[in-house]
């Protein structure tokens, strides 16, 4: 299970990249052109897009990563029976809230299956908008690779990072 979770965040890892470097030579691009007095019409469109883009798959790389905010501090403080109650409800909200926002992502996608970009009217907002169901059902496999990690951590006698210190130096910033 480890090696496919490694496998998994090295793929969202690279798909990032790849954004990255897509809207930063798009961007550049654009710049220059404006630069020469030929601006391009779709080059701020598609940044937007691109930016949003790397937001959603971002995001998925950083719950394989276990990389999103939370309270661990508090958690771990917790005694092993409600630490794993919590770890389970906090888990199950999480992959609930993007069940969801899938869910809703792919509604949307039929409302907007007429429409297409402004600047680029070849280009279809459903398939722009596509990151939204596709970013969740990500998220979602991302939480259920890292699952049973995060129960062995809630199981455990002692959570790593279980003191008054911790809980207080995370408290404070």
């Amino acid at each position: 299970m480890q090696a496919l979770r490694k496998g998994y965040e090295k793929i969202l890892e690279w798909v990032v990249i790849v954004l990255m470097v897509i809207l930063a030579v798009e961007v550049t691009v654009g710049v220059v052109y404006r630069t020469m007095g030929a601006s391009l019409v779709w080059y701020d469109e598609i940044a937007s897009i691109l930016l949003a883009w790397l937001t959603f798959y971002g995001s998925a790389y950083a719950a394989a990563r276990r990389g999103h905010i939370s309270c661990p501090e508090l958690v771990a403080m917790m005694p092993p029976g409600p630490r794993l109650a919590v770890t389970i409800v906090v888990e199950a909200l999480v992959i609930g809230f993007f069940a969801l926002l899938g869910y809703m992502g792919w509604y949307v996608l039929e409302i907007l299956a007429t429409d297409t970009l402004v600047s680029l009217p070849d280009i279809p907002v459903s398939w722009v908008q596509s990151v939204i169901p596709i970013s969740a059902v990500l998220i979602i496999i991302a939480e259920l690779l890292t699952l049973p990690e995060a129960l062995a951590w809630a199981r455990a006698d002692h959570a790593h990072g279980a003191t008054a210190e911790g809980a207080a130096r995370e408290a404070s910033h």
